[in-house]
């Protein structure tokens, strides 16, 4: 949905003139993980919640927490170019999951996390599969196992899932 469609004064349209930026320009997620056709997301589990924004102690999740289950095959969500894998942690009780790749496509940047990529750079199709997700359930018994969607400059992802 486009950002205007929540704007209900012409004045606010009269500042933007020209260079009008719309929320609904950029790309939408396509299905991130074999199982979960509809980017399901994590709630609320004995480990914490999945939302952007969620509390994690003293800081907040920057991200958002789509399910997927251990071992699932993770595709690209639109055309994709792979910039790289990232270390998700410093922390080798954590090496299971310490896995993750950069994307860009249209105009975001953005990680998935939990994810062990079939190669790290080149350009992926809409629907090809990326990767797998990495074993969560051996770092955190009971979790939601999910993939983790962070935008590079840790705004939130939530408006470019449906």
């Amino acid at each position: 949905k486009c950002l205007f469609e929540s704007i209900k004064t012409v004045k606010v349209m009269k500042v933007l003139s020209e260079s009008v930026l719309c929320v609904c320009d950029g790309e939408q997620f396509g299905q991130l993980c074999s199982g979960n056709p509809t980017n399901r997301r994590r709630i609320s589990d004995s480990w914490g919640q999945g939302h952007y924004g969620a509390g994690r102690g003293s800081r907040t999740h920057k991200g958002l927490d789509i399910v997927c289950e251990d071992g699932s095959v993770v595709y690209a969500p639109f055309d994709v170019t792979l910039e790289g894998k990232l270390t998700v942690y410093n922390d080798p009780n954590k090496a299971a999951i310490n896995s993750g790749i950069n994307l860009s496509g249209g105009d975001l940047t953005f990680k998935l996390f939990y994810v062990r990529p079939d190669r790290v750079s080149g350009t992926v199709r809409k629907g090809e599969r990326i990767g797998v997700m990495l074993p969560m359930q051996q770092v955190y018994p009971g979790i939601t196992s999910h993939v983790h969607v962070q935008m590079k400059d840790k705004s939130d992802p939530t408006p470019y899932f449906n």
